[in-house]
């Protein structure tokens, strides 16, 4: 189970930092009236590093849409905003296997026989991911020019730093695993059938406990995300009317990622206008997830 969840596990994370882009940890000022553009993308960064996706998707579009989401993800056709981020659909499967009884052994004697001591075999894994994924996103799928430009920095960024992750060191894994499986076991959550009965926002607060376990574990693997959002900045470089283009800028492993966020403004409110796309599809999607 650790072969197929680890690789994927941290490539996911990495690809959620076009999310996190402009997050702080030190309070921001006091706001007075609706937030800008950038004090929007910043609202939302925080609310993504400290796993709130409840406060995130309230914040993310307008709330109309919010509530026919809600009732989408009630009817088991969305899953929103767990489907913005990469390997939604392993979310449940992924939760059960930390969250299991005796996860912690099991998952220990599979990394002990698969990765304990590899260190090069591990490094040549990442290198090989990097560029596979790297090869995929800037050929294949459904991404938009800037998105492919975006996702390549970080996956390079992601290859780079995976080759220097202590990856194969049985001390990091012993203590990941154990964090993630008690975070895993904290969310009450370990089948998709648990996401339709909780409904959106009580699944969202459900998980927040094992993405703030995954940024810990990610921390201690050398990739501090507080760290590579502190030197974030963001700028507006157009606006016209309800529309703004934000161009973020952010260090990332040794390695400067840039990117721009388009926003829409609804009712004196700004949202990223992909947000709103997405949140759209799912809303209106007909057919069952099951």
């Amino acid at each position: 189970m650790v072969k197929s969840i680890k690789p994927r596990f941290l490539l996911a994370a990495v690809l959620a930092l076009p999310l996190l882009a402009g997050c702080r940890q030190d309070p921001e000022p006091a706001v007075q009236g609706p937030p800008t553009p950038e004090q929007t993308v910043k609202v939302l960064a925080g609310q993504l590093l400290a796993g709130d996706l409840a406060g995130y998707a309230r914040t993310a579009v307008p709330p109309s849409l919010h509530a026919e989401l809600e009732t989408a993800w009630s009817e088991d056709r969305s899953r929103w905003p767990l489907s913005e981020m990469p390997l939604a659909g392993q979310l449940a499967p992924m939760l059960a296997s930390f969250s299991a009884e005796g996860s912690e052994a099991r998952l220990q004697a599979s990394f002990d026989s698969q990765f304990a001591g590899k260190d090069r075999d591990l490094d040549a894994a990442a290198g090989s991911l990097s560029l596979f994924a790297a090869e995929y996103v800037g050929n294949e799928g459904d991404y938009s020019d800037g998105e492919r430009t975006h996702y390549t920095q970080i996956i390079e960024a992601l290859g780079a730093w995976a080759i220097e992750a202590p990856l194969a060191d049985r001390e990091h894994a012993s203590q990941a695993i154990a964090r993630l499986a008690a975070a895993a076991r904290a969310t009450g959550i370990d089948d998709h059938e648990d996401f339709a009965a909780l409904g959106m926002t009580a699944s969202l607060e459900k998980v927040q406990p094992f993405i703030a376990a995954a940024v810990t574990t990610l921390a201690r693997y050398g990739l501090d995300l507080e760290a590579s959002v502190a030197g974030l900045q963001a700028t507006i470089v157009d606006q016209d009317g309800d529309h703004a283009t934000v161009a973020v800028r952010y260090p990332l492993a040794g390695r400067e990622i840039r990117t721009e966020v388009a926003m829409e403004r609804i009712n004196g409110r700004w949202y990223p206008a992909g947000s709103i796309a997405n949140g759209q599809a799912w809303a209106e999607r007909e057919a069952s997830l099951r």
